[in-house]
């Protein structure tokens, strides 16, 4: 019923370095075992893509290669929500916007309700999903979290002819560019080094972000900034999220994702929901349990959004 705006005009992600070329091959590779269309591609093949790209020697960091995805596009991520949001509701499931969790209610060693504001709430099972205040939330119920949040900026830019048909991501430059079917540009970068909880936008991530996407497009010198917005993004020492269960019996995770957690949405969902209907752990969300940072088995998660992190 919402329209998804989803379209798909390949991925690519570049590097400027012999080093970030290997990775790219390597990356590749692994994309291939694993039935994902991807390959390393060259400066001209690159221009063939994306023209108006600056593929010269002017840049401070040249384009080398890039690791380009076919398949690769953008989803308009506030509808998928929605969308969600009416199947889940025509199934039954009660929605309550704009209720705070101010605590837990414990029965032994488990969650027995959970307190708001409206009332209490008991429950069978808790799901903490909560992404950047996920570790207050978890707090509320005695469960410590390694997690740090910190935020995420992105802006767009008036509209302009379109011209950009693929999404261009730069790890070195931190910077990650793709225009909207109106024409505008949606310009993002890295994650900001402090943690926050407070969503306010910086002028040193516009200085940043318009600076480093000149050196790629510097036809967009004069073009004007239209908006921009903040978000919390909950980092965890590995990269990896924090899945499953905790000491809490009924107290399950699904945090911890920073900037990627949107593309796994659907796997999670499924095997969230098979750990509370069944009490079992799926094997493909085992390695991820909280329980890991205190066996040392951590999980090397560092590629998953090579801008952001």
């Amino acid at each position: 019923d919402f329209n998804l705006m989803f379209s798909q005009h390949g991925h690519l992600t570049l590097a400027h370095s012999d080093r970030a070329l290997v990775t790219m091959q390597e990356r590749a590779e692994v994309n291939k075992l694993l039935g994902i269309k991807s390959s390393l591609v060259g400066p001209q093949e690159i221009h063939a893509l994306c023209p108006q790209l600056d593929i010269s020697d002017r840049p401070s960091y040249p384009i080398l290669g890039a690791l380009y995805h076919a398949p690769g596009g953008i989803i308009r991520h506030d509808a998928v929500v929605w969308g969600y949001a009416r199947a889940a509701d025509q199934l039954g499931v009660e929605i309550h916007p704009n209720t705070e969790v101010t605590g837990f209610e414990r029965g032994g060693d488990r969650i027995v309700a959970v307190e708001t504001p409206r009332g209490r709430i008991e429950c069978g099972q808790v799901v903490c999903a909560t992404a950047g205040w996920s570790s207050l939330v978890a707090g509320l119920a005695r469960v410590r979290l390694p997690i740090t949040t910190h935020i995420l900026q992105a802006f767009v830019t008036e509209p302009m002819k379109p011209f950009l048909d693929v999404i261009i991501v730069s790890s070195q430059l931190h910077v990650y560019i793709s225009q909207t079917d109106r024409g505008e540009f949606l310009i993002g970068a890295e994650i900001e080094p402090y943690t926050t909880y407070k969503g306010t936008g910086t002028l040193s991530f516009l200085e940043f972000s318009s600076k480093h996407t000149l050196e790629l497009f510097p036809q967009l010198e004069r073009i004007r900034i239209l908006r921009t917005w903040t978000g919390l993004c909950d980092l965890s020492p590995d990269y990896s999220p924090l899945l499953g269960k905790t000491e809490i019996d009924n107290f399950h995770l699904s945090a911890g994702w920073g900037t990627y957690g949107f593309k796994a949405a659907p796997i999670v969902g499924v095997t969230l929901a098979e750990l509370v209907a069944s009490g079992k752990t799926p094997d493909l969300i085992e390695p991820f349990a909280l329980e890991r940072f205190y066996t040392d088995t951590l999980v090397s998660e560092l590629a998953a959004a090579a801008v952001s992190h």
